[in-house]
C-alpha cells in the first residue's frame, strides 16, 4: 500500500466533498499510515470528555476529526485556486512541489 500523502502540515486546503465542502483551513496534523489529515476547524464532532485530574474540562467538547487526504485540495498562495501537487527536479537534484496551474512554488 502507498503511503504518501500530497499535503503536508500547515498547508492550506480547501474541502472537495461532505458537509464542509468548499471550506478552508490549515492542516493541523498528517497521518500517511492511515490516508488522513486533521484541518483546523474543520470536520467537527461532539466528544464526551471526563477530567482527568483537577482544572481539565470535562462535558462534550468540540474537536476537530480527521478526513481523508484524498477529499482534501491544496491551495495555491498565488493564483488561489485548489490545485493537484505538480514536482519540478533541479539540476543540483533538489524536488519542490508547485501549483499545476500557475506554475508557483508551494
Amino acid at each position: 500500500m502507498n503511503n504518501k500523502v500530497h499535503v503536508k502540515t500547515g498547508d492550506t486546503v480547501v474541502i472537495i466533498t461532505g458537509k464542509d465542502r468548499g471550506k478552508k483551513g490549515k492542516i493541523l496534523a498528517v497521518s500517511p499510515k492511515e490516508g488522513k489529515v486533521i484541518v483546523e476547524g474543520l470536520n467537527m464532532i461532539s466528544k464526551h470528555v471526563k477530567a482527568r485530574k483537577m482544572g481539565d474540562q470535562t462535558g462534550i467538547v468540540k474537536a476537530e476529526s480527521a478526513i481523508y487526504a484524498c477529499k482534501v485540495q491544496i491551495v495555491c498562495p498565488r493564483c488561489g485556486k485548489p490545485t493537484r501537487v505538480g514536482h519540478k527536479m533541479y539540476e543540483d537534484g533538489t524536488k519542490e512541489r508547485i501549483c499545476v496551474k500557475c506554475g508557483e512554488a508551494l
